[in-house]
């Protein structure tokens, strides 16, 4: 009996490991944290224009373009029309797991007064802006693997990426095919 009992929790032991093992993504909370799709997001927490710090985390239940970008940046500014565009379309949006969507943008800007201009003059709404006016020496770069810009990362209601590198009318697509 007691080699029964024995074997009974080694087998429920070893399906609760694989139902845990890295890269698994049949629920949010057991996903790895990393930068692939079907991973979770890694945690962004850093300050705002204002000084005020604001976690990634604190926008799960809502869709995410994690985008990072500069005033300084020529294809980023080009591309920030679409980005604004895609906001005021989906803001209000019912997904699949996700009530609405907003940007949380990362700034690689070194200086406060450009990157507080360039949010202004492109129209920038959402109020999740963020950077620690570190430049390419930005942590949350070099966390998310940044070597150029613009780059983004589009993370569902439970913060797991499902797609990345949206420019363009990629971006549009990629936000409607989650709509519910």
């Amino acid at each position: 009996m007691k080699i029964k009992i024995i074997l009974v929790f080694a087998l429920l032991y070893a399906s609760a490991s694989y139902a845990k093992s890295p890269g698994t993504t049949s629920g949010a909370k057991e996903a790895t944290i990393g930068l692939e799709i079907g991973n979770k997001a890694p945690e962004i927490n850093e300050k705002s224009l204002s000084g005020k710090e604001i976690r990634l985390s604190s926008l799960q239940g809502k869709i995410v373009l994690i985008d990072f970008w500069a005033s300084w940046c020529g294809p980023c500014r080009a591309e920030n029309p679409t980005v604004v565009a895609a906001y005021e379309k989906f803001k209000n949006a019912k997904f699949k797991n996700a009530k609405g969507f907003t940007v949380f943008s990362v700034s690689l800007d070194k200086d406060h007064t450009a990157w507080e201009n360039a949010i202004k003059a492109d129209k920038l709404i959402w109020e999740n802006h963020v950077s620690d006016l570190q430049f390419w020496n930005s942590k949350f770069a070099v966390v998310y693997g940044v070597n150029s810009i613009p780059t983004n990362f589009l993370i569902d209601g439970d913060g797991i990426i499902v797609n990345k590198r949206l420019r363009g009318p990629a971006l549009e697509q990629a936000i409607s095919a989650l709509l519910k």
